[in-house]
């Protein structure tokens, strides 16, 4: 389950921010998960329950954004939204395809309580 691994990485980043902002805690947590980045969601919300045990993000609120997928054919340039990696253009059946959007795995905000009192 890779899911563990990620949540443990995320945990790890939320905790170096947290220090070095001086906090010991995070209120909140932003994330963007792609729906192509092979994360499944059932799986990464039980690896969470787990994985954010005593650590700065214990009692944070979780916002997740899945990223929908798009992508661009190689061979007639037309762009389509994408469920799956391997997905072929619907124009020309083509399996020729650059991935715009939908494999983005990140933290993309941190809300740490104020300190400065």
């Amino acid at each position: 389950m890779h899911e563990l691994s990620i949540v443990m990485s995320i945990v790890q980043i939320a905790s170096k921010e947290a220090n070095r902002n001086g906090a010991s805690i995070v209120d909140e947590i932003e994330l963007d998960i792609g729906v192509l980045s092979g994360v499944e969601m059932d799986s990464f919300d039980f690896a969470w329950q787990q994985g954010v045990k005593d650590s700065v993000l214990h009692q944070a609120i979780r916002h997740v954004n899945r990223v929908p997928g798009k992508g661009r054919c190689l061979d007639c340039a037309t762009e389509f939204p994408m469920q799956q990696l391997y997905d072929a253009c619907p124009a020309c059946n083509s399996q020729l395809v650059d991935i715009l959007s939908g494999r983005e795995l990140s933290v993309k905000t941190l809300l740490v309580p104020d300190t400065a009192s």
